[in-house]
């Protein structure tokens, strides 16, 4: 019997319940059986028994003695030829009609009683086989929906299908029902990446046209002072349009599934990256420090360097200010490539991490102009890495700030 714990409780699976089922109500049917028997064997033998039991000579004995008595099973005993022997006559036959009786039911009922427990367990057992065979496509569609739930990005393995085969009946219906929930959940995640591809896209022309206008505008040994202001204002708002739709375009391509994967060590990305940040690191008086291990994977280079570096600029961004630090290491663990990010800052609540992942969620829930960010670094790290079957993870400091940790698959050197 099949124990399974779904939501805490234990509970008996389906088939075997339904093996308990057709088992019982083979037993039921066998114990009706039996006692018809028992009843029909019990009738017949009260009309014919008494028989076939004994019988007695009718001859008196050649030398005159006493008349013999012959049992059924050959033995004889000699009894006086008296009314008194004729009433022992009587009760021997039925003392012997009650023992024949009583050992033919017991027969009947303990041999009967083997055979049905004996065919009951033969018929449990071919129960349980033909349970299974009858619930196996329902294992295939439990199988390939935990296959999706459990995927590190669902959106990503929507391709598959469970295509089952053989006759139309129930089952085969929930199959091509769920084969077509799937793929029209498919087709929808595929055209929201579409949409905010293209709409990005789109967005970037008049953002870059906007961009030049104001340098022209600004560039003129005519503009006013009050111009050149409003230059800077609007070059900055440009600005922040363009990383928001830069970031919108990474995210869209993040979650699309790795192809093309090349062996990438997290050693050099490291040392690149904290060079390439290191002028925004000096404008906000923040200290990188970097402690570079061996840290072999496989994917998207480019990609996985973009994880590296919205590490270290949201660890810049989300400072103390001057006098803070961002510390990046990089290794190999329990066969997985790891890097850490960590920071200092300000505390950061445990409740507010999982937030800090969804794409536009800030900690302050700052959304002006001014913000230190898109809102989007975080969560293209997260699909990045679940896009290379990896692990990304966050904690607060308790003297404040953010650690976050990402983990790859490992691959030899």
């Amino acid at each position: 019997m099949k124990i399974t714990a779904i939501g805490g409780p234990r509970r008996v699976s389906l088939r075997a319940r339904l093996t308990l089922t057709y088992g019982g109500l083979f037993l039921a049917a066998g114990l009706v059986l039996l006692g018809v028997t028992y009843a029909l064997f019990t009738q017949q033998l009260d009309r014919s028994g008494t028989r076939v039991l004994a019988r007695v000579t009718t001859q008196q004995p050649p030398n005159g003695g006493d008349r013999t008595l012959l049992n059924v099973d050959g033995t004889s005993r000699a009894v006086p030829d008296t009314a008194k022997a004729t009433a022992e006559i009587e009760r021997l036959m039925r003392k012997q009609h009650d023992e024949y009786q009583a050992a033919a039911t017991k027969s009947l009922v303990t041999q009967g009683s083997i055979a049905l427990l004996a065919v009951g367990g033969i018929a449990a057992g071919f129960g349980w086989l033909i349970a299974g065979r009858v619930l196996a496509p329902l294992h295939r569609v439990t199988e390939t929906a935990r296959r999706i739930a459990r995927a590190p990005a669902a959106d990503r393995v929507l391709h598959e299908r469970i295509a089952l085969r053989g006759p139309h009946d129930e089952v085969r219906e929930l199959a091509d029902t769920f084969d077509t929930m799937v793929e029209r959940l498919d087709r929808s995640f595929d055209g929201q990446r579409r949409f905010v591809a293209n709409a990005s896209h789109e967005l970037r022309t008049p953002l870059t046209l906007g961009r030049a206008l104001v340098e022209v505008a600004m560039h003129r040994k005519t503009a006013s002072p009050d111009v050149l202001r409003l230059g800077e204002d609007l070059l900055q708002i440009t600005s922040r349009h363009e990383r928001l739709i830069g970031g919108l375009l990474l995210l869209a391509r993040s979650e699309n599934e790795i192809t093309g994967r090349a062996p990438v060590d997290l050693a050099d990305v490291v040392p690149h990256v904290a060079a390439r940040t290191a002028p925004e690191a000096a404008q906000h008086g923040i200290t990188v420090t970097t402690a570079p291990g061996e840290a072999m994977t496989s994917g998207d280079a480019l990609l996985l360097e973009r994880v590296v570096e919205n590490l270290v600029e949201n660890g810049i961004r989300h400072n103390s200010g001057p006098g803070g630090w961002v510390r990046v290491t990089s290794g190999t663990r329990d066969g997985h490539a790891v890097l850490e990010v960590a920071n200092s800052g300000p505390p950061v609540p445990s409740y507010e991490v999982p937030g800090l992942f969804e794409p536009f969620r800030r900690l302050d829930g700052d959304r002006v102009v001014t913000a230190k960010g898109a809102g989007l670094g975080l969560s293209i790290v997260q699909s990045i890495v679940r896009a290379h079957d990896g692990d990304v993870t966050a904690h607060p400091r308790p003297e404040g700030g953010l650690s976050v940790t990402v983990a790859l698959p490992a691959t030899p050197p």
